[in-house]
């Protein structure tokens, strides 16, 4: 099963592809595999519908490219910037919009869950998500940029839960 895992964000919303095995009879001996990773990023200049815009298109060529049958998304979880609060809850409403328009599963996690699902502790450090998802997916986390790394996160904890 494929999974498209996002962290949003206005200017810049991670995303991740994994595969994962499903059932008892996978192949890959119920190891997740990371697809592809990155970021749909959107100028700060531009006016936010068309940030907005630029978003739900980047999702939509996500899901026709790599043709994920689930999304999971990271929930809003604490924000000490009301305005900041708006403009994410923006971002996820065009992201689910888009998910669901391609009729994928929709899943949302709070980053506590996250944590607690890649460390065993829901209050850990961003280097302990970078260190689990660097055993995990044998990743090079020097080069990982954080809101992709992020999603990546999401969409393990997704499979972990589905588990």
């Amino acid at each position: 099963m494929r999974i498209l895992g996002i962290d949003c964000g206005t200017a810049i919303t991670g995303w991740s592809i994994v595969d994962v095995p499903i059932g008892q009879q996978s192949s890959s001996q119920g190891v997740p595999k990371l697809i592809e990773l990155g970021i749909v990023e959107t100028h700060k200049l531009t006016p936010e519908q068309y940030r907005l815009q630029e978003l739900g298109i980047g999702i939509r060529e996500l899901i026709a490219e790599f043709k994920p049958q689930q999304i999971a998304v990271e929930d809003i979880f604490f924000f000490k910037n009301a305005k900041t609060v708006i403009k994410v809850s923006q971002a996820r409403g065009v992201v689910i919009y888009e998910a669901m328009l391609a009729g994928l599963e929709y899943f949302s996690y709070t980053p506590p869950q996250v944590k607690q699902a890649l460390t065993g502790y829901g209050r850990a450090e961003k280097t302990q998500i970078m260190s689990m998802l660097k055993v995990i997916f044998k990743l090079n986390v020097e080069r990982l940029q954080d809101d992709a790394a992020d999603a990546v996160a999401i969409a393990y904890c997704h499979w972990l839960t589905l588990k």
